[in-house]
């Protein structure tokens, strides 16, 4: 089993459910694969990975719309 970094416990401090995590990151991690820079310190090969970085070093922030996350 692999771990994963960062961990859950470091990321759910900084959103008010998984669900936002997940929706976060994988909006966060599309706009890297089209080419947008990486803004966290610790850059990987994973795009996932990258953006889950950038929401624990407070990079990357929500916010909750009436239809939705931005």
């Amino acid at each position: 089993m692999d771990i994963v970094n960062p961990s859950i416990d470091q990321l759910m401090p900084k959103v008010d459910s998984k669900y936002t995590l997940v929706v976060l990151a994988a909006k966060r991690a599309r706009e890297i694969l089209d080419g947008s820079k990486v803004k966290s310190d610790r850059v990987s090969t994973k795009n996932v990975t990258n953006a889950l970085e950038e929401v624990v070093e407070n990079k990357i922030t929500f916010q909750r719309l009436k239809n939705g996350i931005k």
